[in-house]
């Protein structure tokens, strides 16, 4: 299998697996403070991930060199989770899923900026045609909302996290000097632990931990084993074979997994007015995975 056939199946693992984010995060966003949940979230992600690091050779010393590399990441990442689940108080899974597939675009215009990456027409237009479906899906199909741009809170809030995401993806290729996939990873986790426990430290202290609901424990769990510390490998892993943009486009079936997601666990399924948005950004996916010519 060639790198980039590679890259794309860690991808499209990538977006099965933090689909369940959304589903289970609007579950338990109510019942604790984001930052007190990524807190720990990143603690247990670092502390699996280092394990990980020990059983593969451990830290090399490049990897301790300009550690400031990990806490530009880590203040990234830290950002998109808090902002994530605090609009996910108000934003429906699929409609905060809907808001995540606008990453793509945001991605092409900074792997622009910082990687020159180019972007080809049949991408612009896939990247286009992928913004017009999730934006139909974050208005819920009303078109007066649509043109009228009545954005809910909790998408606001969230499309802020979603443009530190997108800033991460080219970051990741700017900042990394070969390191392997997972001592990167887990640089960035140890980071991102340290500035959400800095910055989270009140919330934290007035989180009743045993009083918690358990939905927030399986959360939590899910979210630093499978939606931090695995998809956090693969997409370093895909980053450094793909553009920006194709690795982000994968966010395009983010909403599609989330309704699967959605259905399993019992809630009602969107509309087909809603549905007819969704297929837009599965379109835009397979236009965007086609062969370009592109800068890496």
């Amino acid at each position: 299998m060639s790198p980039a056939l590679r890259g794309h199946a860690a991808m499209l693992c990538f977006s099965a697996l933090v689909a369940g984010s959304f589903s289970l995060g609007s579950l338990a966003a109510n019942e604790i403070a984001p930052t007190a949940l990524n807190a720990i979230r990143f603690v247990i992600a670092a502390a699996i991930i280092g394990a990980a690091v020990l059983a593969t050779g451990g830290l090399t010393r490049s990897a301790l060199v300009a550690p400031w590399r990990y806490l530009v990441l880590g203040g990234l990442f830290a950002i998109y989770f808090v902002l994530m689940f605090e609009g996910l108080k108000t934003a429906p899974p699929v409609s905060t899923a809907a808001v995540f597939t606008l990453t793509p675009v945001l991605a092409a215009g900074f792997g622009w900026l910082l990687l020159r990456q180019i972007t080809t027409p049949r991408m612009a237009a896939a990247l286009a045609i992928g913004a017009v479906g999730a934006l139909w899906v974050i208005f819920r199909a009303d078109l007066a909302a649509f043109l009228a741009f009545e954005v809910g809170r909790g998408e606001m809030i969230y499309f802020i996290g979603c443009v530190s995401h997108a800033l991460y993806t080219p970051m990741v290729r700017r900042l990394n000097r070969d390191e392997p996939a997972v001592v990167f990873t887990f640089g960035m986790l140890v980071a991102g632990a340290v500035i959400l426990s800095v910055y989270g430290w009140s919330d934290i202290r007035a989180t009743d931990w045993t009083g918690l609901p358990a939905i927030v424990w399986v959360t939590i769990l899910y979210v630093a084993i499978i939606a931090s510390a695995a998809t956090f490998v693969l997409l370093q892993f895909a980053t450094m074979r793909l553009p920006s943009a194709k690795v982000m486009a994968y966010t395009y079936l983010t909403p599609s997994w989330v309704i699967g997601w959605e259905v399993a666990l019992g809630n009602d399924v969107p509309g087909a007015l809603v549905l007819a948005g969704i297929m837009l950004t599965v379109i835009a996916l397979v236009m965007l995975l086609r062969d370009d010519e592109v800068a890496r």
